[in-house]
């Protein structure tokens, strides 16, 4: 595998808090603090999960600003660059270059479905812009688009293309990545649910929503299985899922926002076209973090 990972555990994708339409610095503060207190390995800003689509370029500019001065240095930042537009994607890049990032966070081109050498190209451009190391996201969910192993061969020979976020739902495409590609590129799983099955193929961790709300027990999953401790951690994960679950029964981060209103982290502010989850949802989730003791 190239040099060391970007991270080994779990690195949260926070949420960007909204209070009357502006980013809530205050909370957005006590969040960092309340994840770095409780041993996560990194922290994503402005990913998927940070509402990253409605964030304006000053905005942006100042919410990373922002992330990177509290944290400083006490746990790995990577920073959101990716969106549809490549010229776009590399201003992203140089910001977070400039304000000290230790890698992006890449999203595959969404809706204009770009044709397999315009995607490599897209990714390609943004690797010569920068030295910081590059996380690709694969989350065809959202994006329309699938990237086959032939394309994520081809981009791993790329110096600074180090890792990849694998947010599809497919076991069989989880051990096919981790097979060919697992000494080429660190993976890391996209979805929460996928967190052990991702370590026991020889994984690197997982980019978590969950751990929005349970920081240092997705992060003992983690440390338990690289400690060799594989029931516990196998435990631990299977005592997450029903959450993880119910924070996907509407579109993210809408349920996640929601929960950390009901703990009193943030409010449930979301930009719209997202919007409030449904009454069913939000019983769902009072109902589990009552049974994970998070009231």
């Amino acid at each position: 595998m190239k040099n060391n990972p970007p991270f080994k555990g779990c690195a949260t994708a926070l949420v960007t808090p909204f209070l009357n339409g502006e980013i809530d610095k205050r909370s957005f503060g006590k969040l960092i603090e309340r994840q770095i207190a409780s041993g996560v390995s990194a922290l994503v800003i402005g990913g998927t999960t940070g509402e990253c689509a409605t964030l304006g370029d000053k905005e942006r500019e100042e919410l990373y600003r922002y992330a990177v001065e509290v944290i400083d240095g006490r746990v790995k930042v990577i920073l959101g660059n990716g969106t549809n537009d490549t010229r776009v994607a590399i201003s992203h890049t140089k910001l977070a270059e400039s304000l000290g990032a230790d890698a992006v966070l890449t999203v595959t081109p969404y809706y204009n479905k770009g044709t397999k050498n315009g995607i490599l190209s897209h990714y390609e451009a943004i690797a010569n812009a920068t030295k910081l190391p590059i996380i690709l996201y694969n989350v065809p969910s959202r994006t329309g688009v699938n990237l086959s192993l032939d394309m994520l061969g081809k981009l791993a020979e790329i110096d600074n293309i180090v890792a990849l976020k694998e947010a599809s739902d497919s076991l069989d495409r989880l051990v096919d990545l981790t097979a060919v590609l697992g000494d080429k590129l660190a993976i890391y799983s996209g979805n929460d649910t996928q967190l052990f099955p991702t370590l026991a193929l020889g994984g690197e961790g997982i980019i978590s929503v969950l751990s929005n709300l349970m920081p240092r027990e997705v992060e003992e999953v983690c440390r338990a299985y690289f400690q060799g401790d594989i029931a516990r951690s196998r435990a631990l994960a299977n005592a997450t899922l029903p959450l993880s679950h119910a924070l996907f029964t509407d579109t993210n981060p809408s349920p996640v926002k929601y929960a950390l209103s009901k703990l009193g982290l943030c409010r449930s502010e979301l930009r719209l076209p997202l919007a409030e989850p449904s009454p069913e949802v939000r019983e769902k989730i009072d109902q589990h973090l009552s049974q994970y003791s998070l009231l």
